[in-house]
């Protein structure tokens, strides 16, 4: 139920929305008139119809994300093996080039639109206490829709990985895998060790960046807490510093562009888009896969694989598939008269997300020239920023506000001589204030009513954001069928603040943001935190570990990093699903390679390490049914 202010919140929402709206149709009939670059008609990929479909392929690839796309272009290379590439959603639209315009893609078409299970520990702003959460509905999956940040993540990350049992995985191994996915075009950055160059992601600076990005820059420098390399890739991981993006010529350069485009004429390859997989064909005697049975059209049809079906659906969708098909713990599947072909308690468990808080919003106030730093979007999205770009100047749509800078910190639950931070911070010039309500509240799902009390008070004014994410969670969630039906979303319990160890380091990381905003600089543009933020725990006292706490509890945010729900693991490990050669366990012809494998979180956005699964993972089906003696 909303209040008078909620009311009058959701007024305002659609008051913004309608010239927003105006502005991105002109946009994008723009785009198709003059920017022939972005519409790309010669590379997109054109999907067989069904009628062309093979009697057979040695390999079916279900899912055309990050993942998926890297392994429908390696294996093809094999030019006397077949591959069908099966992905549920479209093509990239045109404004998905555009960097500032990722979040319009949150419950949209290309978005599946799932929402966690309602907690009271967590998303206490958001509509009925559920979380918000969006998965890529299109060729490229996230690496489509996402904020394109370049992020290995930590050495320490993969040598743990190995150290758990799964040999090969170790950082020093896995080096070869990033730099052979990378086209490092940053100025600096020439013949850089820890750097590739020629690869099909390329790695930019993002353009258009606000006044405040030097403001954020001065102030780590006045705290002392520069990443002396100012590369998150390379020697050291700790401080701050501007990130680098999976950007082309200032677009996005997602997996689709850099695998999919060049290749998709291959005459082995075959690619069906808006094609629904249902359940993986599996025989029971010799538990098999031997295809997929799929929706497309609103036909049922099967898919037949000679070697083998690659699930590359992602974390939450790969888990289902397996459990719908007979795979995963026999309780869930027996509620629903599923067979069960084999036992696997580890399907869906294991999960673990980024969790942020999104709540700490600072004013501040340029009495030296009076002008804005920070982006105001109804000041920005106009016709003038259009025919800028589509003109091919720089301008706000290649802009990244949500993180002019970032950092890597070590709270002090985390030993700083480790170089294995275990607090991340996005400082953004572009806060929920900054454009009515009309993209981030929307997109995080925060009520009018929140948003009313809490955020419109310094609504269109000068703000930035500090968003603190814990790097490595201690809780983990897990995935619950609801139905024998893959259509059928499943139940998201994602547990956040389990254990109450990524609490206190989220009330650590929401206190060191705090002091960062008493640099100098920021003192001199009298920084000021929303202090509207203490109505939702007006019992609290101010800036205590208290106050904190109901701010991470109400602010709670995925950053859209759900991975582990098909753990890689030794076949010791119970809640193993796939070793590592990521085949599932108990099953032939029959792998997972995807962000679900990690048995652990990365340290930092998790997409480039999802794209080096699928290279390191292409190149061992390529040894297992080759028999190379030789390195891919």
């Amino acid at each position: 139920m909303l209040t008078p202010e909620g009311y009058l919140a959701f007024g305002r929402f659609l008051l913004t929305i309608g010239p927003s709206a105006m502005v991105l149709l002109l946009l994008i009939q723009g785009i198709k008139e003059q920017r022939p670059d972005i519409v790309d008609a010669e590379n997109r990929a054109k999907p067989i119809h069904i009628k062309d479909l093979r009697d057979h392929y040695d390999f079916i690839v279900v899912g055309g994300g990050s993942a998926g796309c890297v392994l429908a272009s390696r294996l093809s290379e094999i030019s006397h093996w077949n591959i069908l590439l099966l992905e549920a959603g479209g093509d990239e639209p045109l404004i998905a080039d555009l960097p500032m315009l990722y979040p319009v893609f949150q419950r949209s078409p290309w978005d599946w639109k799932y929402w966690t299970e309602p907690s009271p520990r967590y998303c206490l702003a958001m509509q009925n206490q559920q979380c918000y959460w969006p998965r890529a509905k299109l060729l490229g999956g996230c690496s489509s829709i996402n904020a394109m940040m370049y992020l290995r993540g930590n050495r320490r990350d993969y040598d743990h990985w190995a150290e758990l049992g799964n040999p090969g995985w170790n950082y020093d191994n896995l080096l070869h895998y990033f730099r052979k996915l990378e086209d490092m075009r940053v100025p600096g950055f020439e013949n850089n060790s820890y750097h590739g160059y020629g690869g099909p992601i390329s790695v930019e600076s993002y353009r258009f960046p606000s006044p405040l990005l030097d403001v954020f820059m001065l102030a780590a420098r006045e705290m002392n807490l520069l990443n002396p390399y100012q590369d998150f890739n390379g020697p050291s991981q700790t401080g701050f510093g501007v990130p680098h993006g999976s950007l082309r010529n200032g677009l996005r350069c997602s997996a689709n562009k850099g695998y999919i485009r060049p290749v998709w004429r291959r005459r082995n390859l075959d690619i069906l888009l808006n094609a629904f997989v249902e359940q993986i064909l599996i025989n029971p005697k010799t538990n098999e896969a031997k295809g997929v049975l799929f929706e497309w059209m609103g036909g049922k049809h099967n898919a037949i694989a000679t070697k083998e079906v690659i699930l590359s659906a992602g974390a939450i969708a790969s888990p289902q598939l397996l459990m719908v098909s007979g795979i995963g713990p026999k309780a869930q599947l027996r509620k629903y008269d599923i067979p069960v072909l084999k036992h696997l308690p580890g399907v869906g468990g294991n999960m673990q997300d980024h969790i942020s808080t999104t709540g700490a919003i600072y004013e501040i106030n340029n009495t030296i020239t009076g002008d804005h730093l920070s982006v105001i979007v109804p000041e920005m999205m106009n016709a003038e920023s259009v025919d800028k770009f589509l003109h091919g100047a720089d301008s706000f749509f290649y802009s990244m506000p949500v993180a002019e800078v970032m950092g890597f910190w070590s709270s002090k639950y985390q030993d700083p001589k480790l170089d294995w931070p275990d607090v991340q911070y996005f400082l953004g010039s572009i806060s929920y204030s900054s454009d009515g309500g009309m993209i981030g509240r929307r997109g995080a799902a925060v009520t009018f009513s929140n948003f009313a009390e809490t955020l419109e008070p310094v609504l269109y004014k000068d703000t930035f954001i500090v968003t603190p994410l814990v790097m490595r969670p201690r809780s983990r969630g897990w995935i619950e069928i609801k139905s024998d039906k893959a259509k059928i979303h499943p139940k998201i319990h994602a547990n956040y603040y389990d254990d109450p160890l990524d609490m206190a380091i989220m009330v650590e990381a929401l206190k060191f943001g705090h002091e960062l905003t008493q640099a100098p600089i920021l003192r001199r543009l009298n920084a000021t935190l929303n202090i509207y933020l203490w109505r939702n725990c007006p019992e609290v006292e101010y800036l205590s570990d208290a106050f904190w706490e109901c701010m991470a509890r109400h602010y709670s945010q995925t950053i859209y990093h759900p991975v582990g729900t098909c753990k890689m693991g030794p076949y010791s490990d119970r809640d193993a699903v796939v070793d590592p050669r990521l085949r599932v366990y108990g099953m032939k012809r029959l792998r997972v390679i995807d962000a679900s494998i990690m048995p652990t979180i990365t340290t930092g956005n998790t997409n480039i390490p999802t794209i080096m699964i699928g290279e390191k993972g292409a190149d061992m089906i390529k040894e297992d049914w080759l028999k190379a003696k030789r390195a891919f």
